[in-house]
C-alpha cells in the first residue's frame, strides 16, 4: 500500500513540474515572441554552423502587406516573394540581390540559397527556424526594436 501511495505522489509530482515547465515556456513565448512578418529578422545560423555578423547584415524583413521579402546579405541588397499559410508552410522567392563583390560573398550566396530553398518555418520564443522538408537550414533571431534591451 505504501508502495502504491508513493507511486501516486511521484506522479502527481511529476505532472505538477511538468506543468510547471508548460507554463514557463508559455510565459516565455508570450514575452520573447515577434510576429513572423514586420519583424526584423538577423541570421545567428546557417546550415548548422554559428554566424557572427555585423549590424544590418544577414537581415530579412517579411512584409504582410505585399507579400514581399527584403533584406541584406553580407554587402548586397536583396528582395522578392514570400507566400505562407496557417500550416507554416513558406516559400520565399525568386529572390533579386545587387552583384557587389565583398569579402563573405560565399557566405551571402549559401544565406540566398537556404531562403529560396525554405519550404516551411517554426518559431520559439525570439527566434525563427527555417527549414526544407525537415531539414533545419537557417536560425534567425528576432533584431531588438530601439526600445527593447
Amino acid at each position: 500500500m505504501k508502495r502504491m501511495l508513493a507511486l501516486v505522489l511521484l506522479a502527481s509530482l511529476a505532472a505538477g513540474c511538468s506543468h510547471t515547465r508548460e507554463c514557463h515556456c508559455r510565459a516565455y513565448q508570450k514575452k520573447y515572441r515577434r510576429p513572423l512578418t514586420g519583424t526584423a529578422w538577423q541570421l545567428i545560423q546557417l546550415y548548422g554552423q554559428n554566424v557572427q555578423s555585423e549590424k544590418g547584415a544577414f537581415t530579412v524583413t517579411l512584409s504582410p502587406e505585399e507579400g514581399r521579402i527584403s533584406g541584406s546579405g553580407a554587402c548586397n541588397r536583396l528582395s522578392g516573394d514570400y507566400a505562407t499559410d496557417e500550416t507554416r508552410a513558406l516559400k520565399i522567392g525568386p529572390l533579386r540581390t545587387t552583384r557587389m563583390a565583398c569579402p563573405e560573398l560565399e557566405q551571402e550566396q549559401k544565406f540566398v540559397e537556404a531562403l529560396t530553398t525554405t519550404t516551411h518555418y517554426d518559431m520559439d520564443g525570439p527566434m525563427l527556424m527555417l527549414l526544407c522538408n525537415g531539414e533545419l537550414r537557417a536560425v534567425l533571431q528576432a533584431v531588438p526594436e530601439p526600445n527593447e534591451k
